[in-house]
């Protein structure tokens, strides 16, 4: 079975059994419809134009507006995802907090706009007021505290364009039909238009004010377009898209934020596919250019659940059944992908990818994920080269026993920086020895 329909079945799959809504479906989506804004004759209000084909944009370059020493210090991330639920709950979140306290794990990655579109904590931001998107679920101020006070990064999940609330303040942000009707998705959802500044300024408000809260680091999910199959219906302004293509506009967006939230100090990451690295027809339909969005962010987290493979990836029969081989062969991938762009620019994004800690029971082929399986993926990022990395359990339980102790986590670190230092002194020497033959 093909790469898309795959996509196609797991993610379905996981929205229906998991409630794991990072995934909506991929396919062949079509260039968008552009309409010319106004149009001149009644004929030309009914004409639809087809932008031209998408073409990859040079690597983003950003000069930084903010000194170096007005970012808090870097944190090596080693996290999980809550929901705001989960983060509010005070039994849970003790339960939490002590297992972080005895094991490796430093981070907490919380909803702060979540996948409903709603705010889960009041914010003192005009935008947000206005749409009345703010909901009182967390306390954030007492959270905030206790999470500092035992040395836990904290990073706000901001769910960006897809929003099934805000367009019932704002239906103009939305994305639109031709007959006008706003754009839903399978699940009836809509979404807001990545071409819309008001909709950038309403994102960098909340993640404005999630730092102000006390938010270490901004992490955007869903920054990208719909790719279900009704969304070639959808109808762009050319007042708004100003001859822009989909990863022209989300890297725009993305260098935008970038710029705005560094000048206050915040660490900026996205989550991405893990199908776009490399490029093609996943990266086409999203949006999403891996190695552009890596020259311009802090932090770049491709979403490399094994379950979301299909049969055959990187030459795997089954890739959920094979955690460790997935997770290093999409990592490399990854490094190869980005050194493509890493003579364009002087920094590029550290990766760190989201792992998967549920089991996908919904595919034919599929194993219990575990402690040991979840451990595999976690030494396939470090064998790939990478340090950082995220579990993912939509239901926020996870399998405490995979992860070292602070003491452990030290030495293993230790061990692996030793081993690299070995590795690069072995190819600079086979290097000089080759050169010398010649």
């Amino acid at each position: 079975m093909k790469k898309l329909e795959i996509c196609l079945l797991c993610c379905l799959c996981l929205f229906l059994l998991f409630g794991c809504k990072r995934y909506d479906r991929l396919g062949e989506t079509p260039a968008p419809v552009v309409v010319t804004h106004p149009p001149t004759t009644e004929a030309a209000a009914g004409q639809e134009e087809t932008a031209v084909q998408e073409t990859e944009t040079l690597p983003a370059i950003v000069e930084l507006t903010t000194k170096p020493e007005e970012l808090a210090p870097a944190v090596r991330v080693k996290g999980i995802y809550l929901t705001a639920y989960a983060a509010a709950n005070k039994d849970r979140m003790d339960e939490v907090i002590a297992h972080i306290d005895e094991t490796e794990i430093n981070t907490v990655v919380i909803d702060v706009k979540d996948d409903s579109g709603r705010v889960t904590f009041p914010m003192d931001s005009p935008m947000v007021s206005e749409a009345g998107s703010a909901l009182d679920v967390m306390d954030v101020g007492p959270l905030m505290k206790k999470l500092k006070e035992h040395g836990i990064y904290t990073i706000a999940r901001i769910v960006a364009f897809k929003d099934p609330y805000v367009t019932k303040t704002h239906p103009e942000w939305g994305l639109h039909l031709a007959n006008g009707e706003l754009y839903k998705d399978n699940s009836g959802q809509t979404w807001l238009n990545p071409y819309k500044e008001e909709v950038w300024d309403y994102l960098i408000e909340i993640c404005v004010e999630a730092h102000k809260a006390g938010f270490d680091e901004v992490q955007f999910d869903y920054l990208r377009f719909s790719t279900e199959k009704n969304i070639k219906d959808v109808v762009y302004d050319e007042a708004d898209t100003k001859g822009r293509g989909k990863k022209e506009v989300i890297t725009e967006f993305v260098q935008h934020v970038y710029e705005r939230l560094h000048s206050e100090g915040i660490y900026v990451a996205a989550d991405v596919f893990g199908a776009i690295i490399g490029g093609g027809i996943d990266s086409d339909a999203v949006g999403q250019s891996y190695g552009n969005m890596a020259n311009i962010l802090d932090y770049i987290c491709p979403m490399i659940y094994p379950s979301h493979y299909g049969d055959g990836n990187f030459g795997i029969e089954h890739p959920d059944t094979q955690p460790y081989d997935t997770i290093l062969a999409a990592l490399k991938g990854s490094a190869a992908d980005l050194r493509s762009y890493v003579q364009e620019t002087e920094r590029q994004a550290i990766v760190r990818p989201w792992l998967q800690d549920f089991t996908a029971s919904y595919l034919r082929h599929y194993i219990q994920y575990g402690p040991e399986q979840v451990r595999a993926e976690i030494q396939a990022v470090y064998d790939a080269g990478y340090d950082e990395w995220l579990l993912w359990n939509a239901s926020c339980r996870y399998h405490w026993d995979a992860m070292r102790t602070p003491a452990e986590a030290e030495s293993e670190a230790e061990r692996i920086a030793r081993q690299r230092e070995l590795d690069r002194e072995a190819a600079a020497a086979e290097s000089a020895e080759a050169a010398g033959d010649e």
